[in-house]
């Protein structure tokens, strides 16, 4: 599995712990920034993000700002991602069993670092059930296409 991982000034600290997980898990990940707490523009990293998941250069992204909200709305602007705002554990583990969730956002003001470590890890730990869900995703992805 390789990831795209990227956040603004007010997600950079929770990041910097996320790539500790994914070096801890041997998942690969790409960072494309920010690399510092000094105010910059939260679309200006997650669409590089989505775009890499979107074209297939990356099998997941995450994402972190200062709520998740920024980042997850500008994500799911790109066509072929499914961002899912997740706070908690149980959030975390169903997004991805029935949504096939392929991008993470998360807010750094709203939880803390061991919360967040745990997150992606049940997060890039849980595969996608398929099944019944996967007809639910193919309509999901059919609302996209006809937009």
């Amino acid at each position: 599995m390789k990831v795209a991982i990227g956040s603004d000034h007010a997600g950079y600290k929770i990041k910097e712990d996320i790539k500790e997980v994914m070096d801890d898990l041997n998942i690969q990940y790409e960072d494309v920034g920010c690399d510092c707490e000094d105010s910059v523009d939260y679309p200006d990293f997650a669409v590089p993000v989505a775009e890499k998941v979107a074209k297939g250069e990356v099998d997941r992204g995450i994402l972190i700002c200062g709520t998740g909200i920024g980042m997850s709305i500008t994500a799911n602007k790109v066509d072929g991602v499914r961002c899912a705002l997740v706070h908690d554990l149980f959030s975390a583990k169903v997004t991805r069993l029935h949504n096939d969730s392929n991008v993470l956002a998360m807010g750094e003001r709203i939880i803390g670092p061991g919360l967040a470590k745990e997150i992606t890890k049940v997060w890039l730990e849980t595969e996608f059930e398929g099944g019944r869900h996967q007809r639910r995703v193919n309509k999901m992805m059919e609302v996209e296409a006809k937009a």
